[in-house]
């Protein structure tokens, strides 16, 4: 690990945080208004993604967490909460590109546990970093497409002042998405392409979402700040799982 596992446990506390302050779950995490004691849900789900991201950034629990916040993503949000979702709107690009957001962080959370768990077998653990970095590309490409689907709103978020137009980098932004998506995929320059959507990411979390979010401080921005920056250390850790072992002096 280098640094990317503590932006990421720092990315999933802010989340935490988001639902803390607001009293409910977070936009992508769709659970029925009249679901019994949603608001409790809510509170413990903050709760617990706070216990979980803050453990992260402790050596000794690192694995621990991460496993815990892979299993809660994966099984609530992924399959109980945006499945729900998929089966009513299938046809709705948005619903994969939602899927494809809250996946990269039960992914990040997987590479995290393969790599600091003492408790797997080496084989199984790089096995599992594989799937991951595999899973993480169709994330990428799902990502890219969405800018093309939906420039109209993609392009009102970039600046005004950026040259040479919002629609330019809408699109520009989304064949960079596609390329790591490829890249992760076919492992050419897979680094590199981690490296680079870590970097855009890192851009959006600042120029889209922070503009944003100074204009409009509401739940639904406080929530893509802290979800951009959970992106961030997502990246970043399979960039990080994708660096070569160093040899050392003999």
């Amino acid at each position: 690990m280098a640094f990317g596992w503590r932006v990421f446990g720092l990315g999933v506390m802010a989340l935490s945080v988001t639902t803390l302050v607001f009293g409910d779950f977070n936009p992508g995490q769709t659970v029925p208004a009249g679901f019994p004691a949603r608001t409790i849900l809510a509170y413990t789900a903050g709760v617990f993604l706070l216990l979980t991201g803050a453990a992260v950034e402790w050596r000794r629990t690192t694995h621990w967490a991460a496993a815990a916040i892979t299993v809660y993503y994966a099984l609530f949000v992924i399959i109980l909460m945006n499945g729900r979702m998929l089966l009513t709107g299938y046809s709705s690009y948005g619903i994969y590109e939602e899927i494809a957001l809250q996946l990269a962080i039960p992914l990040a959370g997987l590479i995290l546990f393969a790599t600091t768990s003492d408790s797997i077998d080496p084989a199984l653990a790089a096995r599992l970093v594989r799937v991951a970095q595999l899973a993480f590309g169709v994330c990428a490409l799902v990502w890219g497409g969405a800018h093309f689907v939906y420039i109209n709103f993609t392009a009102p978020l970039v600046p005004k002042w950026l040259p040479p137009s919002q629609v330019f980098w809408g699109y520009a932004t989304g064949v960079c998405f596609i390329a790591a998506g490829l890249a992760l995929l076919t492992g050419v320059r897979a680094r590199f392409a981690a490296i680079l959507l870590t970097v855009m990411i890192a851009g959006f979390l600042v120029l889209a979402n922070g503009l944003t979010l100074l204009a409009q401080p509401n739940h639904y921005n406080w929530t893509e700040c802290a979800l951009s920056l959970a992106l961030v250390g997502a990246a970043w850790v399979l960039a990080d799982s994708l660096a070569r072992p160093r040899r050392l002096p003999s």
